[in-house]
């Protein structure tokens, strides 16, 4: 919506909105601009003096009446037939409606019963003005619906679009967005989607760490998160889709879903250590353990997908990207993130055996001798 601020007449927004359009059309992410703003519409005025209808005797109403007539129709009554209820209007032959000089010819009645010709007080005076005249937060505006190019977001027509007011308006011009632009713009001050995935990220983290009781390990789950994430990119820009909020659900989606194999994973390979096992040989375990069932549910979760994939109708888009973005990421998790996770328990782990002080050492050694006096005992 492009408004004028200023409160100027109307060839003052005419010039500006032709200035802005033929500017906009030259940026590479516009294909098209189709304003609804027309300030050249052909028009037809008729001026009644009521001086000299006051003069003539007749009633004003009557004067309006018989220009309705001629210029559009009156409705006059209802009446029955053929079972029907018919709208009765009476109007002038389109012959005679098609000029206005014509209006001469249709008289109208004084208080004395005296016919007396339009002509007598009406002048016709023709010009050119806008059709209609839109006002949006009281501003005169004129609406423009702007068509992106293929491959161009509506983020970046609005940034261009932007840019164009910027370089062209003079003060006292304004903007505004209207319908779905609008609601965009606004859910652009909301929480931005890095934030989100952070929090996600964070969650899932503090729920790990309240589960295995250490700080270390949810970190070998989390770290297999962006092969998922790079797996679902890749699928999207594959097919062709874009980034959109969408994609972002399903990116979102993926944290959980990605995280659990790795889960199954961890969880068995710390069982093993627990039981005595080398640091080596409990990831190993723990891989050759769960590797079958973190297929068989990963697999069942992406062909539970793929109608999502193949979607077609109204909104398919939308389910298309959200499938290709989960099938893609739990892929590259299935094939690729579960082998990186047995790595990344073996390093994670001996980096923070590292990190443990020696008193620690010294109280976990004497607890395990603790635990084989006490086995001996028995």
């Amino acid at each position: 919506m492009l408004e004028d601020r200023a409160g100027r007449d109307v060839p003052f927004l005419a010039s500006q909105t032709k200035k802005f359009i033929e500017e906009a059309v030259k940026r590479p992410e516009i294909a098209g601009i189709t304003p609804t703003f027309i300030p050249a519409v052909p028009q037809v005025y008729v001026h009644v003096n009521r001086d000299k209808v006051s003069k003539q005797g007749v009633e004003l109403s009557q004067v309006y009446k018989t220009l309705q007539t001629f210029m559009g129709g009156l409705f006059v009554n209802y009446f029955n037939r053929f079972g029907r209820q018919w709208q009765v209007y009476v109007q002038a032959e389109g012959d005679y409606r098609t000029d206005a000089q014509n209006l001469g010819q249709f008289y109208v009645k004084n208080n004395n019963g005296t016919a007396v010709p339009l002509g007598a007080f009406i002048d016709i005076e023709r010009a050119y003005g806008p059709e209609f005249t839109m006002r949006y937060n009281l501003y005169r505006c004129a609406q423009l619906n702007v068509t992106a190019k293929p491959g161009v977001s509506s983020l970046q027509a609005m940034k261009a679009l932007e840019q164009v007011f910027a370089a062209t308006m003079p003060a006292g011009m304004g903007y505004d967005y209207l319908g779905m632009s609008y609601q965009e713009k606004v859910a652009q001050q909301g929480v931005p989607p890095a934030v989100i995935f952070a929090l996600s990220l964070l969650l899932v983290f503090l729920i790990l760490a309240a589960q295995y009781e250490s700080w270390a390990l949810p970190i070998s789950v989390l770290l297999g998160t962006p092969i998922a994430v790079f797996g679902a990119f890749l699928a999207s820009f594959g097919r062709g889709l874009e980034n959109n909020v969408y994609a972002q659900i399903g990116l979102v989606m993926l944290i959980g879903l990605s995280a659990k194999n790795a889960i199954l994973i961890v969880e068995f390979a710390r069982a093993e250590r627990e039981r005595g096992k080398s640091l080596g040989d409990a990831a190993l375990e723990g891989a050759r353990l769960r590797l079958r069932p973190i297929l068989m549910t990963s697999f069942a979760f992406i062909l539970g997908c793929v109608p999502l994939w193949v979607a077609v109708g109204a909104g398919a888009v939308s389910r298309q990207i959200i499938g290709t973005a989960v099938i893609g990421g739990m892929l590259a998790a299935s094939f690729i993130a579960i082998f990186m996770v047995p790595v990344l328990f073996y390093l994670v782990e001996r980096f923070s055996a590292k990190k443990e002080t020696p008193v620690a050492r010294e109280l976990g050694a004497q607890e395990e001798v603790s635990k084989e006096a006490g086995a001996s005992t028995k």
